[in-house]
């Protein structure tokens, strides 16, 4: 009796003890490395696994060598072994712990919240990733340490690596989907293809790369629903990301209005109208006729925003104001059908109208610069060596 109660007492004892350096160790390091980021994270994020490490396997040493009296009894060795799989089990605990504790502290040094974070979301998406893998690594190897404690499990090993081969195959027949999802997230992790907070139009819907998973990919839309898709459609199927080079965008805003509509005058407003707003970035301003058939003309105002989330706002705005500025100063320019009567012998007035051309009129040579979207500013020139190439002749740019 008494020697049980010792093996009670040096247990608790043992446990108590580790308790306690645990915790003085942890306030310790949270008084003096307050301003050391990496034992912030040690200590918000690894205390607890520390702890149940260290006091399971004081338990288990303490047992080991106050229970000497039972040597060879069962319960001894079913203790034993039950304590050896805590101490297998806290100790994966304690590892996955401290990779998380560095991966966040590699995380650190990358901003999220500034305006050019490309390479930001690159390492976080693929760090995230490699997250996930290394803690389900750490799990399946910590369950198989476990298996191997089992003498039964040993005996029957030979005869499971025989069999490995078709197990192999017929396990990678079911899991199938499953393994393709898992290396196209890998794929997507490094591929940089896609990342976290990436702005993508997916399925015909606009959002953000909200979560990225080595099986699924969380899209957030942008009235706040949630599309969820397999990592695989990102490898197998076409879709848009605005943000891959940089979170700067592009937009366009059309009209439909007729023929009588000044178009500098209107590109003059869209001009008056980005310079007053700081949804702009001042990278693009252009409007341009796109098309002139049906009875109206089609006008593309395009202008260009610092992120997805402002070029929206802006491309409302423009057309919010453009529509109002049309209906309020040039009515005659709203879409309109046309009918015309002519006389008895089909004359129409205006053919016995010689047409007179405007005084002081702008030349063809003499293009704005808010007239081109290919050329007139360092961005228009820009890209137009992307689009059509620096060794391409003047002749064939035009």
């Amino acid at each position: 009796m008494q020697s049980y109660l010792g093996t009670v007492v040096a247990t608790l004892a043992a446990a108590a003890i580790a308790l306690f350096a645990v915790g003085v160790v942890h306030r310790v390091i949270r008084r003096v490395g307050g301003r050391s980021l990496l034992l912030a994270e040690l200590t918000d994020h690894a205390h607890r696994s520390i702890q149940v490490a260290a006091t399971v396997l004081a338990v288990q040493f303490a047992v080991r060598f106050s229970t000497g009296y039972a040597v060879g009894e069962q319960w001894r060795q079913v203790l034993l072994h039950l304590l050896v799989l805590g101490v297998i089990g806290s100790v994966a605990w304690l590892v996955a712990s401290l990779l998380v504790v560095a991966e966040d502290t590699a995380l650190a040094r990358f901003r999220m919240d500034v305006p050019d974070n490309r390479h930001a979301r690159r390492v976080r998406t693929q760090v995230v990733m490699l997250r996930r893998l290394t803690i389900a690594v750490i799990v399946v190897l910590a369950v198989g340490v476990m298996l191997m404690t089992f003498p039964a499990v040993r005996g029957i090993g030979a005869g499971v690596l025989t069999s490995a081969g078709v197990a192999g195959v017929v396990a990678a027949l079911a899991a199938q989907s499953l393994l393709s999802n898992v290396f196209a997230g890998l794929q997507l992790a490094f591929s940089d293809a896609v990342r976290l907070d990436d702005v993508v139009v997916v399925e015909g819907e606009w959002g953000r790369i909200e979560e990225l998973t080595l099986s699924y990919v969380v899209v957030q839309i942008w009235d706040d629903r949630r599309l969820i898709l397999p990592t695989s459609y990102f490898t197998t199927k076409p879709f848009q990301n605005w943000t891959r080079t940089e979170a700067a965008v592009l937009g366009t805003a059309e009209f439909d209005v007729d023929w009588a509509v000044p178009v500098q005058a209107m590109r003059e407003e869209l001009r008056r109208l980005v310079e007053n707003t700081e949804l702009w970035d001042g990278r693009v301003c252009v409007l341009q006729v796109t098309d002139a058939t049906g009875g109206t003309v089609k006008i593309r105002a395009l202008v260009s925003a610092a992120d997805a989330g402002s070029l929206f706002d802006l491309r409302c705005l423009v057309r919010e104001n453009l529509v109002a500025w049309i209906r309020d100063h040039l009515p005659a320019a709203l879409p309109r059908m046309r009918t015309e009567i002519g006389d008895a012998e089909s004359n129409l007035a205006w053919q016995w109208v010689r047409p007179r051309r405007p005084a002081g009129g702008r030349t063809d040579t003499e293009v704005p610069d808010d007239a081109r979207v290919f050329g007139g500013s360092d961005d228009g020139e820009a890209r137009n060596e992307a689009f059509v190439g620096p060794d391409e002749p003047a002749e064939s740019r035009r």
